[in-house]
């Protein structure tokens, strides 16, 4: 069969196909045009799910004629001025866009260049050129959608399945530019110059409104890179990834490297069916990212993707770790300033009891009083802890209060009221009531505390060796380095074996699935959580079943302690289940509550 090359309308139609799936696609590509032209009003009007008519007005710097004519040829962009693909700072760049709709619709373009006198017309079918009436910026219409490909049609799905995937593009695209203003059907509307908070409330929810954590952090090495945006407390929380919004350099986009490391950031606070909301923007060198990956211009590839998840992992755990007792600066975008102290070294020490054997039994464990290891307590020989600590001041002999320390309604979390249900613990604070689940406190402490041990490690005699497939024991062997915090160490034994010449003590694993298991993710993702996964569902289980239990009674002296320890731990407003550890009810709430208001 004879090599030939297919004609132009073939060649957009194919083309079309890999960048107009649907509607939204159709929307993401004027629309991302729009900006790329300096808009900073757009207007987006769909009728049908987009199958009748699509309509996208800005106010940018609009075309001339020249411009207009050239910008439905294929490959025709005013993106590259330079003509280097690794110096992108546009949202499109391809030039593939407004040839491939036009090839599957009926579409027709106004526009008018900034300070012309009139504007010009295009008709993409005929190629007519004509005067316009326009005056300002432009407008596409794209008509009957895939009525030249009728074969298409079928695969769209309903009117306002495809309404609501437009929306979620508009949506995408107004979190990527809260200074630009976005109208969608006058339903959704976000005014221009946007707060980003406000922004990213108005996109995922009012119930997001002082939930989000402002995160702003630089890279310490040369690289130029810079994460900023915003997170959700890990008590907020969703069913699905459909509000996480991750930008890399004003580009939406849907990494691999951004949501593992975001997984990571959350995988002690959260659990692991559930997702936080973000909206995170990553500024990097763009010699250091190559956009030019997918047609749909989602996907990108970092230089070093490695050192990007490290550094995205370090910043959110960081913000996250953040406590009571840090700066009011790093409160929550929008929350009520929490009143502000600086604990100073008191009798009341928390020490986490020096590592305790795992194979503890149940009976042995309700024997003795995990509270009592904490508090101070000495524990009988048979079970003893080597770190003694002192016991809380009692409430009824309060220690000496210098001039400048805070008085009790100035802490985070109050003074003891009481205890319910020998579950909770009530506290009064300067906004109102404090509710604090004394059992997800405590295991937050706890496990706290024994992140910050050195893992004991066994080096073993005789290696044990795994045999794999060849391709799983080179992605294996490709993040060795990364196990080596979690005590694993691991060298090649041949083309299809690892060999295990250090591990956890206390680890008896299966090595063969988790190795199979760790293969599979560093082949799809370039990385692999499962030793970290483990190691956190090895602490949380003993920090679980070393904290004080939900019925255990407790007097004021120890549940002063545990407030006042759980104000300085990191991550303290929830378990390492994700469960929140404790709730505050405002005086306003309680006035409410009782028609005072």
């Amino acid at each position: 069969m004879p090599v030939r090359v297919l004609p132009d309308f073939l060649i957009n139609q194919i083309a079309a196909g890999e960048v107009v799936e649907r509607p939204a696609s159709v929307v993401k590509e004027l629309v991302e045009n729009a900006l790329d032209a300096g808009a900073t009003q757009i207007v987006v009007d769909v009728t049908d799910g987009g199958r009748t008519m699509i309509s996208v007005i800005d106010n940018g710097s609009g075309m001339g004629t020249d411009d207009l004519t050239r910008c439905v040829q294929r490959h025709a962009t005013s993106k590259l001025p330079d003509d280097d693909l690794l110096n992108i700072n546009f949202m499109g760049f391809r030039g593939e866009a407004l040839p491939s709709i036009a090839s599957v619709s009926d579409m027709t373009i106004d526009t008018c260049l900034r300070g012309a006198d009139h504007g010009w017309q295009l008709t993409c079918d005929t190629m007519d050129v004509r005067p316009s009436d326009w005056e300002s910026g432009t407008r596409i219409r794209v008509k009957n959608l895939f009525g030249k490909t009728p074969a298409r049609l079928k695969f769209l799905r309903t009117d306002r399945a495809e309404m609501m995937s437009v929306a979620d593009t508009v949506k995408t695209l107004a979190m990527a530019r809260p200074d630009v203003g976005f109208t969608l059907n006058d339903k959704w509307r976000f005014p221009s110059n946007q707060d980003l908070a406000d922004r990213v409330v108005a996109v995922v929810g009012a119930d997001c409104a002082g939930r989000l954590l402002a995160v702003d952090a630089t890279s310490s090495s040369d690289d130029q890179m810079r994460l900023t945006g915003f997170i959700s407390e890990p008590t907020l929380r969703r069913a699905s990834s459909a509000d996480q919004y991750l930008f890399v350099n004003g580009r939406p986009v849907r990494d691999k490297v951004l949501v593992g490391a975001l997984r990571a950031a959350y995988m002690d606070v959260m659990h692991a069916r559930e997702f936080p909301v973000c909206a995170l923007y990553l500024t990097v060198n763009p010699r250091s990212v190559d956009v030019n990956v997918s047609p749909a211009k989602t996907e990108v590839h970092f230089l070093e993707p490695a050192h990007v998840r490290s550094f995205i992992i370090k910043t959110l755990r960081t913000r996250l770790a953040e406590t009571m007792a840090m700066p009011a600066a790093s409160q929550s975008a929008h929350a009520p300033e929490m009143p502000v102290y600086s604990p100073k070294p008191t009798p009341q020490n928390f020490e986490i009891p020096r590592a305790v054997p795992m194979e503890f039994g149940v009976h042995a464990r309700a024997a003795r009083s995990p509270l009592a290891d904490v508090f101070g307590v000495r524990p009988a020989p048979d079970t003893a802890m080597s770190v003694p600590v002192s016991v809380p001041t009692p409430a009824s002999t309060p220690a000496p209060v210098s001039d400048d320390a805070p008085t009790w309604d100035e802490r985070p979390l109050g003074r003891v009221v009481g205890q319910i249900g020998h579950k909770y613990i009530v506290a009064e604070n300067a906004d109102g009531l404090v509710l604090v689940d004394q059992h997800a406190a405590h295991e937050r402490i706890v496990y706290e505390q024994l992140r910050t041990r050195t893992i004991k490690t066994q080096p073993l005699l005789t290696p044990i060796v795994v045999s794999l497939r060849p391709e799983e024991a080179t992605a294996v062997l490709s993040v060795a380095d990364d196990m080596r915090p979690a005590g694993l160490v691991i060298e090649a034994f041949g083309d299809d074996a690892v060999a295990i010449f250090e591990k956890p003590a206390d680890w008896d694993l299966d090595w063969v699935s988790l190795f199979r298991t760790i293969a599979d993710e560093v082949r799809s993702n370039d990385h692999s959580v499962q030793l970290g996964e483990r190691l956190h569902l090895k602490l949380a289980t003993f920090a679980c079943h070393h904290s004080v239990r939900a019925g255990q009674k407790l007097d004021v002296a120890q549940m002063d302690a545990l407030l006042r320890a759980i104000e300085s731990t990191p991550r303290a407003g929830q378990c390492n289940h994700g469960r929140p550890v404790y709730k505050v009810i405002s005086l306003n709430e309680l006035d409410a509550m009782f028609e005072r208001i």
